[in-house]
């Protein structure tokens, strides 16, 4: 019976909720830090209610930043935190920034963006954000906005943002691929 568990439980933490599972990709001394993770985990509008309560009025003007982490929970952490540490540097669903407005009592995502150079995720990382939202019972919007599209140039090894369908490292101007290609940090 032990042997069968420790299957299940090494299952379960090895398999992600649904989608690809995106490495941090971001700067080596960022994750090194190994700062306490700031975050929250919204299993609730009550908890997402508490914890931005609890913000300071201008923090709440601002877009938090977010990640859902392999078991498709959603963590979320004021501002200016990494989204390694917000994710406690492990792989995520996706990540990004997240803004919220209150809507008579409740709380809503009023914005989502997948705007994250530590993790780059694709656009087609949007259905993880919006399974943890829906499980939460939070409204959010149809998908990002804007959604961010990452490339690694093949040449110098930087990470692009393409803008308007230009496939061109902003760094070299070598052309960067068409499909997602940041899976590991260069060596």
């Amino acid at each position: 019976m032990r042997s069968i568990s420790l299957a299940i439980r090494h299952t379960l933490t090895v398999m992600p909720a649904a989608g690809r599972l995106y490495p941090y990709v971001g700067p080596r001394e960022l994750r090194a830090s190994r700062r306490e993770p700031s975050a929250i985990t919204v299993t609730s509008r009550a908890v997402l209610a508490a914890w931005l309560d609890g913000r300071a009025r201008d923090e709440l003007a601002e877009p938090f930043t977010f990640t859902v982490n392999a078991g498709g929970d959603l963590l979320l952490a004021p501002r200016r935190s990494e989204h390694v540490h917000c994710a406690g540097g492990r792989a995520v669903l996706a990540a990004g920034e997240i803004t919220f407005s209150q809507d008579g009592q409740a709380w809503r995502a009023v914005a989502v963006t997948n705007h994250s150079t530590g993790y780059c995720p694709a656009p087609e990382s949007w259905p993880a954000v919006a399974a943890a939202l829906d499980r939460a019972g939070i409204a959010h919007p149809d998908g990002y906005d804007p959604a961010v599209v990452f490339r690694r140039c093949p040449g110098c090894q930087a990470i692009n943002i393409v803008r308007d369908e230009h496939f061109a490292c902003a760094i070299c101007d070598g052309p960067v691929p068409r499909e997602w290609n940041i899976s590991q940090a260069p060596s």
